[in-house]
């Protein structure tokens, strides 16, 4: 499922075997492929001309020319809409400034302290959850300024764990 906002209006994608899925609603199209990068497109008895102008996989973006007019997509999948519910949204860049607790748990290590460097990737502590254990990695570079929690702390979904400065 990817999240992404059209005209000011969230709207959410999804690729079922049945079809995509709209805000949850099956989108009947019919969808040609004239060549690698352009479409023709059938929705709701109207034509489109539907052409890639740029992908730019790694920041999930995409330009569209729709009918001569371009459209920039900014798309989020599962992964970058957990790490905003963490505080660790990749779109703020690589600054962090809090690490929130993803689901409810039980702290079972702490890898930093105050004070300490850390880089994007780093490992910061283990949150179990569902009787697994769960690596929280730095998702940009900081410097650690308060850690709110103990080791054998529960802690409860969206709690702030660690603060950076």
């Amino acid at each position: 499922m990817y999240q992404t906002t059209l005209n000011d209006q969230p709207l959410s994608v999804d690729f079922t075997a049945d079809g995509p899925l709209l805000n949850n609603e099956p989108f009947a199209w019919d969808l040609v492929k004239i060549s690698d990068r352009s479409f023709h497109i059938l929705h709701q008895n109207r034509s489109f001309t539907a052409e890639v102008m740029e992908i730019n996989a790694a920041e999930k973006r995409v330009s569209l020319k729709i009918n001569g007019h371009i459209h920039h997509v900014q798309l989020k999948d599962r992964f970058d809409l957990l790490l905003e519910k963490m505080g660790m949204s990749s779109a703020s860049g690589t600054k962090v400034n809090e690490l929130k607790a993803p689901m409810p748990g039980l702290i079972v290590g702490i890898s930093v302290q105050p004070g300490d460097v850390i880089r994007k990737g780093d490992s910061l502590l283990i949150l179990e959850a569902m009787k697994m254990e769960n690596n929280l990695k730095a998702p940009g570079d900081g410097t650690v300024k308060t850690i709110r929690i103990a080791k054998g702390d529960r802690v409860e979904k969206g709690q702030v764990l660690v603060e950076f400065v």
